[in-house]
């Protein structure tokens, strides 16, 4: 495998150099002097879009290429992905040379390479080892090893058994779930030692996040891995903005699981577009009057303090300028509806809106009428007003990187069921697994989840350095689409059984394609952050 490495590195680089070329091509046609114009850029969307894909590819095909390093598995496992990729971008160049400013003779010295690592003969010997090595090692050093076996094992014994009851009832997530994740620390994992958590500062909290993370999706993805997210979400927003006062009343609540969080962000006429936002807060003595109404507000029935996102400036024409971000608490209330009135007439009503999957955590709309909120819950105090864009984005910003594990999470268990049921079963004399595409797809689906692992871990490092924003809506991007291919395979391979509720990889494949919708849908990662970015990079020069 050492020998191939050179030829992966070359074929990477010639990858690269497409990307960019399309960049710069993209840059020229929507600049506008020295800057990117919006309305230039949306004429060129679909070029846009696979750009960002295709730039996401590349960036795991470079941190794949350090885990080859690691050993003749790793690199078998690296350069599947990388053949894959660049199959992939071809696929997108195909009869777009003008869009791309290139031909497929741009890749004119990968193809051996690539012939090689995706040869169905070696696809399957690699499919051969899958009892063995699994989704291959992570190399996660001892006290991140640590951290996985701890969220595995509470995964195992605590959210599984509760999984499939949940799911096909649309149920509320159990309470020991929610008691038994606070006892292990997982509410506090990006709340500041100071106030009562385990964040230090610096990667290390990053990648505690990612693993843990990872570990409790692989077990359910609505009662695990994204009841963590929205106290992380809420966490960042305050540690990054909120006063000091403000930190020492909320963290330390948050990390000890006393106070559950949810998230306001999204509106029914405004989804990513949040400069958008109508939902009012007015000043008023005492504090602010909340109006309006949020939708996909996950776990906002259970939750007992609100990340709620308002305009506070009533000129709209300022856009994101006039937002603020408030903490709004409630009761917890259990089930589909809740319904709360204040002693001054303020009201709250919330209703859960019914979803093919992600179910347990409920995604609610919510109305507010004259709700009251005091005033030292506005998040940074007079500093804070207008800042709320900002605030609620260093929630969101790590989110992303989150929601990539949980990506991986979901993938592992789907690959997991995939192949325990392939060697299960008997078809036409043999098991499922003794088939050539049986072993293929097992392959390129062991290939794509160790990428989207690293690349998460890669990313984490990034993040806790103070970079690694454009990285984390990468991962997002390409890992989220993986997931939908992984777990429709690991479906496939379960054949009639596998659309069958009593089979978990049903679960997995409806829960995979929220992935691609929430904490940033694709398109808008694609084109107002990714591909936007690379062509403000490529003009810059």
């Amino acid at each position: 495998m050492s020998d191939s490495l050179p030829a992966a590195r070359a074929a990477v680089d010639a990858a690269d150099a497409v990307v960019r070329r399309a960049a710069a091509h993209l840059a020229s046609l929507a600049a506008d002097g020295d800057r990117i114009s919006v309305a230039r850029f949306d004429e060129h969307q679909a070029l846009a879009y696979d750009l960002a894909h295709a730039a996401a590819a590349v960036e795991g095909s470079r941190v794949m290429l350090d885990y080859a390093g690691h050993g003749e598995v790793e690199a078998l496992l690296a350069f599947v992905f990388i053949a894959d990729a660049i199959s992939d971008l071809a696929a997108r160049m195909l009869g777009r040379s003008d869009t791309w400013r290139s031909g497929l003779d741009a890749l004119d010295g990968v193809w051996d390479f690539v012939a090689t690592y995706r040869a169905p003969e070696l696809l399957a010997s690699l499919g051969d080892r899958l009892p063995s090595i699994g989704t291959g090692p992570t190399h996660l050093d001892d006290e991140f090893t640590l951290v996985a076996d701890t969220f595995r094992r509470f995964g195992e014994d605590k959210i599984r058994p509760h999984a499939e009851h949940v799911h096909r009832e649309n149920a509320d997530v159990p309470e020991d779930i929610i008691s038994g994740l606070a006892e292990i620390g997982g509410f506090g994992l990006s709340v500041p030692e100071e106030y009562g958590g385990f964040a230090s500062g610096g990667e290390r909290d990053y990648m505690g996040m990612v693993v843990s993370t990872e570990e409790l999706s692989r077990a359910s993805l609505g009662i695990g891995g994204s009841l963590i997210t929205r106290p992380e979400i809420l966490t960042r927003a305050v540690v990054s903005g909120g006063t000091e006062e403000q930190k020492q009343q909320w963290l330390p609540r948050i990390a000890a699981g006393e106070l559950m969080a949810g998230i306001m962000v999204t509106e029914p006429d405004f989804g990513s577009d949040v400069a958008g936002v109508k939902v009012s807060a007015t000043a008023t003595e005492g504090g602010w009057l909340i109006n309006g109404v949020k939708t996909w507000a996950t776990f906002a029935g259970r939750a007992t303090v609100l990340l709620l996102l308002a305009r506070t400036d009533p000129d709209r024409s300022i856009g994101h300028r006039g937002l603020s971000v408030f903490l709004v608490e409630k009761p917890a209330a259990a089930g589909h509806h809740f319904e709360f009135t204040q002693p001054g007439g303020g009201h709250m009503e919330g209703r859960a809106i019914d979803t093919i999957g992600y179910r347990g955590m409920h995604s609610y709309e919510v109305a507010f009428d004259g709700w009251l909120v005091p005033a030292e819950n506005l998040v940074g105090g007079a500093a804070g007003l207008g800042r709320g864009f900002y605030l609620q984005m260093a929630g969101f910003e790590n989110g992303r990187l989150q929601t990539a594990a949980r990506a991986v999470g979901l993938m592992q268990a789907a690959f997991e069921a995939g192949l325990q049921y392939a060697q299960d079963r008997t078809v036409f004399g043999k098991s499922v697994f003794d088939y050539q595409l049986s072993k293929v797809k097992l392959a390129r689906m062991a290939a794509l989840i160790q990428a989207g692992r690293q690349f998460s871990y890669a990313v984490a490092a990034k993040m806790g350095n103070g970079e690694g924003t454009l990285e984390a809506s990468m991962v997002k991007a390409y890992v989220c689409r993986a997931a939908e291919w992984v777990t429709r395979e690991a479906m496939q391979l379960h054949g009639g059984m596998g659309y069958a509720e009593e089979f978990a990889v049903s679960r997995y494949f409806v829960d995979a394609r929220v992935l691609s919708i929430f904490e940033g849908a694709d398109e808008t990662l694609c084109l107002r952050v990714i591909a936007r970015r690379l062509a403000e990079q490529a003009l810059a020069g």
